[in-house]
């Protein structure tokens, strides 16, 4: 009897311990991507009503700065894509049917904490209809990989591209990056249309 109550107690604490875990999807960046459309408002004092606030959703070239289990923040910016990316190597393709999709990101800490992960086993891309595919280890032509084991003291940046095998008839419209190789909280999305 004893035995099952610890057993069941046990089971119970793992159970409140997840559900206190909010997992977070933010779509919102640091600071928007200027467009050459936007201009900055007068006010010219009249009784105008105000203009309606813009929804902002990141997009390529915005930052989204996420947090790890210890604290770390790190600022992740997409900063472009190849649709389709080509192999580096003649001796590594796509699977038959699919396309590569490359994705370069930026990684700067802007903690106070070293960063340490494998950051390409946190990071998906989505189609339409929401299926969603993982990275895949490839070099491309568009440059050089993201590391598969990034270290970063504060304020240090890496560079670098990740691939996606995607089947060639989807449109991928949304990247996603979460620190800690993808089991942190708080997950990133950028649209790519």
């Amino acid at each position: 009897m004893r035995r099952h109550l610890a057993v069941t107690a046990a089971a119970i604490t793992a159970v409140l311990a997840l559900a206190a875990c909010e997992a977070e999807v933010t779509d919102t960046p640091d600071k928007p991507a200027a467009t050459s459309d936007e201009k900055p408002s007068k006010d010219t004092g009249s009784d105008a009503e105000p203009a309606e606030d813009k929804e902002t959703v990141a997009k390529v070239g915005d930052a989204i700065t996420l947090t790890g289990f210890e604290d770390e923040k790190i600022a992740v910016t997409v900063v472009k894509t190849a649709d389709p990316a080509q192999s580096k190597d003649e001796f590594f393709a796509p699977e038959p049917g699919n396309r590569w999709i490359g994705v370069q990101f930026q990684l700067t800490n802007t903690g106070k904490k070293a960063y340490q992960d494998s950051p390409t086993n946190g990071m998906q891309v989505a189609d339409e209809q929401g299926q969603m595919f993982q990275s895949t280890f490839a070099d491309i032509t568009a440059g050089p990989s993201l590391s598969a084991d990034v270290r970063l003291a504060p304020g240090a940046k890496a560079l670098g591209w990740v691939v996606f095998d995607v089947p060639k008839d989807i449109k991928i419209e949304q990247v996603q990056v979460a620190l800690n190789s993808g089991m942190a909280d708080q997950t990133g999305q950028w649209q790519l249309k």
